[in-house]
């Protein structure tokens, strides 16, 4: 799954640093939420998605935000690997760990590309 994820997850991780650099704040968070969606079947990346949104949290002095993703980190980090990841949750602070949520149809797209891959 890493493999193939991978390369989706890093677009979403480069389209935040450019949404970044533009200074669209919202968007940028909007791409590592995407990130997040994407990679949360992947130890790696799940955790990996959640470290951005801790560095987004702290270039926006947002203590809540990055307080909701110390404790996301250690979820990502020890509940992965059993498969404790509530589907298509977007991984901000904004919502509950434990929450499914739909899936954007863009992200249902990638998701089944790479499952049928």
């Amino acid at each position: 799954m890493y493999q193939k994820m991978k390369p989706f997850v890093q677009q979403e991780f480069i389209s935040a640093k450019k949404f970044a650099a533009e200074g669209d704040s919202r968007q940028a968070f909007n791409a590592l939420e995407n990130a997040h969606v994407l990679g949360q079947h992947s130890t790696v990346l799940h955790v990996k998605s959640h470290l951005k949104m801790l560095q987004w949290a702290i270039s926006q002095n947002d203590l809540k935000e990055a307080l909701g993703q110390i404790f996301r980190i250690v979820g990502a980090a020890t509940k992965t690997f059993v498969g404790l990841v509530p589907s298509g949750n977007t991984g901000g602070a904004n919502v509950s760990p434990f929450k499914a949520m739909p899936l954007s149809e863009r992200n249902k797209r990638i998701i089944k590309l790479v499952n049928e891959s």
